[in-house]
């Protein structure tokens, strides 16, 4: 099973395709808890040039307290993250965490339903975008 939901959306303004990100989360009650910077992260710390590339923490905080509630050190895995990189092609390429391969491993079965609930809202987050 992929540890990811991804798919590839045409060359576009890169800013614009994550504010259009950002909102396709809200819509699925989501909020950016964190964003982080690849690209400007990577140059400023190892010199290295990289193509735009962001991580955002997004976390939806309904679910995150089911989950929490069961069980807190999955606080670990929290929050979902949502990246966007360009590609060589100058296409975008949007992934998402697949939460029910990166909760799999737990082996709690009342966390199995919420990872297949965010997985479901993720994988719709990720369809939205165009």
């Amino acid at each position: 099973m992929a540890y990811h939901i991804s798919k590839t959306v045409e060359k576009q303004d890169f800013d614009q395709l994550k504010e259009k990100v950002v909102e396709a989360l809200k819509t699925e009650g989501f909020g950016v808890l964190t964003e982080i910077d690849i690209k400007a992260t990577m140059k400023k710390k190892l010199d290295k040039d990289y193509r735009p590339f962001v991580i955002l923490g997004a976390c939806n905080p309904v679910f995150a307290d089911k989950v929490l509630s069961v069980d807190p050190h999955m606080s670990a895995l929290l929050p979902c993250n949502v990246s966007l990189r360009e590609l060589e092609s100058g296409k975008i390429e949007i992934s998402a965490i697949e939460p029910i391969t990166a909760m799999a491993g737990v082996g709690n079965v009342d966390i199995k339903p919420l990872a297949t609930a965010v997985s479901e809202k993720l994988a719709k987050v990720v369809g939205m975008v165009e």
